[in-house]
């Protein structure tokens, strides 16, 4: 007696044999059309498919934080889409000038950047920064200041060499008669530059730190702020005023040679570089893709012309769906670009399930026409219902908030139905000229069935490891985390994700802070007082922050420092010196007076607190003397005039900004510069609070406490914090809404194909299974979701339905016990379909990009286990005895 399934096996089973019977018959008509329609999809798609590479937009609008982040850009438009350019040198003279030049050359720019702000580095600052000074540390500067002015007053009228050196030797001869000077600053300055020009680094003597009394440091830092002009419609957005940053950085004298480095990172620079690593890996992993795949279809074709059908119908494909990508999206979107990938790992699937099915059929002495018609039934039958159930797995993304993978899914969906329509339309009529041979019956089983007859065998083993495991993944699995930190997804060796974590542990530099919004000042003060007494939060910055307390006092000290200075002024050495036998030697002299000044203090005075200093001072003279005592009169000359230049180049600009700096005035919020005002006050009335966090926000469970207890207090609180958790919340649960929508569908559609609920489980389990142990993997492996990967959930739901409702569809269509069922076309496909896709993201884990290398683990760890869940415990679920079961294709 025929069962309802079967009857429906048989309907589907017929017209699928006259669908492809027909495409062969009439095969040069249907491969024509299909050479028209490419070449006119593939003009379509060249003008009319855009680039949208704003991750902003990846989300919906409707979200609260996406919300919150509107009402933020629309308050304070600066401060989005920016470029950070952070400048070092050794001295604070010489980033102080570079940031200077460099900030003046972008703002004539406007055709590159909207906005161009030095945050610390402008007239108002130079002119008030010591009322930002405690009273005790302006005390401090003021008396170093009055200790050091008769030697700046004498180096200011002769600034060279040797009168520097005299200068030094008189200071000593006081120290030594035991006048109480303090030269240790002086000394160990002069000492670590004459050192640095030694030993091949050199550097300036930063005078600066000097009036202040304090060590000279290896680096100084500088910040420039900038908003470029985007072009969203090109892959890099922000290329061209990259380039015109790095032009206008070379125009004003920073160079790479030079004594200034410049780096650039923030927001922009970093999307940049993720996108350039992530494409950059992309290719090398095509490469070696490319051959892998090749190596994969031949060992599963063992024949070009099937090899060549495989390869078509991809390309095929490939141009239908990105000209239904064009026509109905418009556009790609960075996830959404992933399409391709996915459409070859799945797509791939329907051509060798197809051609390896005809391959079969060839070897059971059928004519090709016949294979054809068999084949077409069979394959076509399963790859319908593959297509239902990926279609519905990729549709089930629409609904979602991920709009970025919502236009995946749509693309992707619809990829689907059109890989069925190109295999079972182009394979077909390919096949009437492709491959030419007919191929013989094989001799002995495959080797692919014969590895899995062990599972089969110890099939007891298999549900004990199976069930073990199981228990085990499930023990684990409420270790499955997500990882909210957008870095950890990056190239670390790229520039702008180094320079990046470096300003991170800058605690008053720090981009990962929250920005609350309050409407007038008295709201400022109430929430900056409750945000500061929280245990998550190390300081508040507000706009009343930056009005410094006791300015009368400290004005008062600075008038003071000014009548000490006097009207001293400085000129830098020449450009051009003339060398002499009579400078050298005055040059010499100077140096072997200031030698034995420091032998005489270190004998009569070896136990001096400065008796250290002399000491290496004097030990840096004696190598400079060694070193001189080498070479001619003329590199003699030169190596003291470069020293002279080290000591002496940045006096000139030190004293121009001390005297800057005594011009202060006491002054309220009404005479902070409107650029600094701005990014504090909007326009709008708005004020904003900047909330910097205690704990180190690399770590996920600290980040989520620092944004949830701000927002217990600041509810509409934003921020890079703020932004990476929500997101990625929004993330996972697009995804657990978009699997469950699927998983629903799914089994709907299963069980009306299937009409068994007990077949309907048994597709469903190795799906189960496999999601369950790579999601155990994960902790294991310690490879958490990120953004990127998680795209690969998608890929991974397709393949571990396709690849058990192929198996099941295949023993029902057939009535196939296990043993005979693993040595099938089927069981062959299976593998080498997934193998394919496997060693096409496999390759993915060699990207500098971690977020690829990420995804390629995951989805090389998902893909091994689907295989192992679908050739080995799904045919072990399947045994059925042999009796009264037809054990034939």
């Amino acid at each position: 007696m025929t069962t309802p399934v079967e009857t429906s096996h048989s309907r589907v089973h017929a017209i699928f044999a006259r669908w492809t019977t027909f495409s062969y018959q009439y095969a040069l008509w249907v491969l024509l059309a299909a050479l028209l329609i490419a070449i006119v999809s593939g003009i379509y798609v060249s003008r009319n498919l855009g680039m949208n590479t704003d991750t902003a937009e990846m989300l919906s609008e409707d979200l609260p934080f996406r919300v919150n982040l509107k009402r933020y850009n629309e308050s304070f438009p600066q401060d989005i889409d920016t470029l950070l350019i952070v400048l070092n040198a050794p001295t604070p003279e010489q980033v102080r000038v570079a940031t200077e030049n460099l900030a003046a050359r972008l703002k004539q720019d406007s055709s590159n950047f909207y906005d161009v702000y030095s945050p610390r580095v402008d007239d108002f600052t130079a002119r008030n920064g010591l009322l930002y000074q405690s009273i005790p540390e302006l005390e401090r500067i003021t008396d170093s200041l009055a200790a050091a002015q008769p030697l700046i007053t004498r180096i200011s009228r002769d600034p060279s060499l040797a009168a520097f050196t005299d200068v030094l030797t008189s200071a000593v001869d006081e120290l030594n008669k035991g006048r109480s000077i303090e030269l240790r600053p002086v000394l160990k300055g002069v000492n670590a530059t004459l050192e640095a020009r030694l030993n091949g680094s050199p550097r300036a003597l930063s005078w600066q730190t000097m009036f202040s009394g304090e060590a000279q440091k290896n680096t100084y830092q500088e910040l420039i702020i900038i908003k470029p002009r985007l072009d969203f419609s090109q892959l890099f957005p922000a290329e061209q005023s990259i380039a015109a940053l790095h032009a206008a950085a070379e125009s004003v004298g920073i160079t790479e040679d030079g004594p200034v480095r410049l780096r650039i990172t923030g927001e922009v620079a970093l999307a940049e570089e993720e996108l350039n690593s992530s494409l950059r890996g992309m290719e090398y992993a095509g490469i070696i893709t490319f051959v892998l795949v090749g190596v994969v279809l031949f060992f599963a074709m063992r024949n070009g012309g099937l090899i060549l059908n495989v390869l078509v119908c991809l390309l095929m494909g490939l141009i239908l769906t990105a000209t239904f990508a064009t026509a109905v999206v418009g556009h790609l979107n960075l996830i959404s670009i992933a399409f391709a990938v996915l459409y070859i790992g799945l797509g791939a699937d329907f051509a060798i399930h197809f051609l390896l099915r005809y391959r079969e059929v060839l070897e059971n002495n059928h004519s090709p026409a016949e294979a054809i018609h068999i084949s077409g039934g069979d394959a076509g039958a399963a790859l319908t219902a593959c297509t239902v159930t990926n279609a519905i797995g990729f549709y089930a993304f629409m609904p979602t908030d991920y709009s970025g993978v919502a236009e995946l899914g749509i693309i992707s969906g619809t990829g689907m139905i059109i890989s069925l329509l190109v295999t079972l339309v182009i394979g077909p009529a390919l096949l009437r000229y492709l491959p030419k041979k007919t191929a013989a019956k094989p001799a002995t089983k495959s080797s692919v069935g014969k590895v899995l007859e062990f599972s089969l065998k110890w099939h007891k083993a298999t549900y004990a490891v199976t069930l073990v495991a199981t228990v085990g993944a499930l023990a684990i699995l409420p270790q499955v985390r997500f990882d909210y930190n957008l870095l950890n997804m990056q190239d670390p060796k790229g520039g702008a994700v180094q320079t990046f974590r470096e300003l991170l542990a800058e605690p008053d530099l720090s981009p990962w802070h929250i920005a609350v919004l309050a409407n007038n000042p008295q709201e400022t003060e109430t929430l900056a007082k409750r945000l500061a007494d929280l245990p998550e939060v190390n300081k508040v910055v507000t706009v009343l922050d930056f009005v410094p307390e006791q300015q009368e006092e400290k004005f008062s000290l600075i008038q003071e420092m000014a009548l000490t200075i006097g009207p001293i002024a400085a000129t830098p050495p020449p450009q051009t010196r003339i060398t002499s036998d009579a400078i050298l030697a005055e040059q010499y002299k100077a140096l072997r007076e200031l030698v034995v000044a420091l032998e005489r203090f270190v004998a009569n005075h070896p136990e001096h607190p400065s008796a250290a200093t002399v000491s290496a001072l004097r030990s840096t003279l004696a190598h400079l003397f060694t070193q001189l005592d080498k070479v001619s009169n003329d590199e003699k000359s030169k190596l003291l005039y470069t020293i002279e230049d080290d000591l002496l180049a940045m006096l000139p600009l030190a004293l121009q900004s001390l005297r800057t700096a005594t011009e202060a005035t006491v002054f309220d919020e009404g005479d902070l510069p409107v650029a600094f005002k701005d990014r504090w006050h909007s326009d709008t009335g708005g004020y904003r609070l900047a909330v910097y966090p205690v704990e180190d926000l690399n770590d996920n469970d600290a980040l989520r406490r620092f944004v949830r207890s701000v927002q217990q207090v600041a509810p509409h609180a934003i921020g890079v914090p703020v932004i990476s958790l929500e997101a990625g919340e929004a993330v996972v649960q697009a995804f657990v809404q978009a699997f469950s929508l699927a998983l629903i569908g799914v089994v709907v559609i299963l069980l009306v194909l299937l009409r068994s609920i007990k077949y309907t489980l048994l597709v469903l389990l190795p799906l189960l299974l496999s999601s369950l142990f790579t999601a155990a993997f994960t902790i294991l492996l310690d490879v958490p979701f990120n953004f990127a990967n998680i795209i690969a959930l998608p890929l991974l739901l397709g393949l571990g339905i396709d690849s058990s409702l192929h198996m099941v569809y295949r023993s029902i269509n057939n009535e196939l016990v296990s043993e005979v069922l693993i040595h099938t076309s089927t069981a062959r496909a299976i593998f080498y379909s997934a193998l394919t896709a496997l060693v096409d993201f496999a390759s993915l884990i060699f990207s500098s990009h971690l977020g690829t290398a990420s995804m390629g683990i995951l989805l090389t760890v998902g893909l091994a286990f689907t295989l192992i869940c679908t050739l080995i415990i799904l045919p072990a679920l399947l045994r059925a005895p042999a009796a009264g079961v037809k054990a034939n294709a």
